[in-house]
């Protein structure tokens, strides 16, 4: 089974950056129509349709953005757990080979 699981901790680290990146992007598409005022764009059927749209996206782009944080500490509390096994095993491989080189732990 060990065979068919792998976890590459750098790419986890990519997938961070790459939620992080997300994150970014929709403060700015948020702060960016943050600007635009309703009654700037013309009729006020228009204006009441874009009234509503900010309100939807603004919803919906603060839900995504706790989602995206969500998994964002999910994914850095997953990582640091595999880097921390991954130190143990090395450390544990480690001390093993000493132990084996020194003549220690060897039972006559």
């Amino acid at each position: 089974m060990g065979d068919h699981f792998k976890t590459d901790t750098d790419q986890l680290g990519q997938f961070l950056k790459t939620l992080e990146g997300c994150i970014r992007d929709l403060n700015e598409a948020r702060s960016a129509l943050a600007h635009v005022r309703a009654d700037q764009i013309g009729t006020q059927r228009l204006d009441e349709a874009c009234d509503g749209f900010q309100e939807r996206w603004r919803y919906g782009s603060e839900q995504t953005k706790e989602m995206i944080d969500a998994i964002s500490k999910g994914v850095k509390s997953n990582k640091k757990a595999y880097e921390e096994v991954e130190d143990a095993l090395e450390k544990a491989f480690k001390d093993i080979a000493k132990q084996g080189t020194s003549g220690q732990g060897r039972t006559k």
